[in-house]
């Protein structure tokens, strides 16, 4: 059974995870089909490695994996952060100022830095429900005191869209913003993204973006859809993340990682354009 690509990159919440944040049966069938055919599967998520670490234990996954939005190039058989990029905080502190200054009063978490590094929650900030992890503060100031991949933020009026544009236009080249989520707009370290880390651990595998297929469903897989020879999006993704790939395929509820895979393993011919 031939795969006509090297590395297969898929991003986890809304693709390849399911809304009980499990992966199917079929989708980690056709995963196993596709490294024993020769390629490479990495995950790229925007979740930090504690909040990841999980996840890949119960796939049995010992290879690397991109977290925290590019930040992070974990190599999970080792249980090694083999990079590690922080955000440098004053610059995120003047950038905060600067889009309260537009929009008014944020309500913040941060995601602290390392293998162990905990996601501190601020005063009004709407936590997702779920298994993960977080401390609540009632100090901003505690989330300051150590080392960061990144920020959350969140608006008591606007949506995530309308939070995402508005503090982009008030940070200009501070930092970076991205939307990763539901509720999930971040503050990251300048010219950070899914694409940079995913560029960092291909080359570590001896693989090009050209031998790349990248899953995902929101606007921070963009610059992975980018770097990558192809896009393919969930049909549940975001439209700005439509609007740019070469494919679309079925949702994460209906196994739209399998559905390519599966006919990729059939397919004779090489990779699409």
């Amino acid at each position: 059974m031939t795969f006509p690509y090297k590395l297969v990159a898929t991003d986890l919440d809304g693709t390849l995870l399911r809304g009980d944040d499990t992966v199917s049966g079929r989708t980690r069938d056709a995963l196993a089909a596709v490294t024993a055919a020769g390629a490479a599967h990495i995950i790229v998520t925007g979740r930090a490695v504690p909040w990841t670490r999980h996840i890949l234990d119960d796939l049995g996954y010992e290879g690397l994996a991109v977290c925290g939005q590019g930040a992070q190039v974990y190599h999970a058989g080792e249980r090694k952060l083999l990079t590690s990029l922080t955000l440098d905080r004053q610059l995120a502190g003047l950038a905060l100022s600067k889009v309260e200054a537009e929009v008014g009063p944020l309500a913040l978490a941060a995601s602290r830095d390392g293998l162990d590094g905990e996601v501190l929650v601020g005063p009004g900030y709407r936590v997702q429900e779920g298994p993960l992890p977080a401390v609540f503060v009632q100090d901003p100031a505690e989330m300051w005191a150590a080392p960061l991949n990144k920020v959350y933020i969140q608006h008591p009026d606007l949506d995530d869209d309308a939070l995402a544009k508005a503090a982009r236009a008030a940070v200009g080249n501070l930092v970076d913003v991205v939307m990763a989520g539901p509720g999930v707009v971040e503050i990251l370290p300048l010219g950070l993204s899914k694409a940079t880390g995913l560029s960092l651990a291909a080359r570590r595998l001896g693989v090009k973006a050209a031998d790349t297929i990248a899953f995902g469903d929101m606007p921070n897989d963009i610059p992975m859809f980018a770097w990558s020879r192809h896009g393919v999006a969930m049909a549940n993704a975001h439209e700005d993340l439509k609007a740019v790939a070469h494919e679309v395929t079925a949702s994460n509820e209906d196994d739209g990682i399998a559905v390519v895979l599966e006919q990729l393993l059939q397919e004779p011919s090489g990779p699409a354009a």
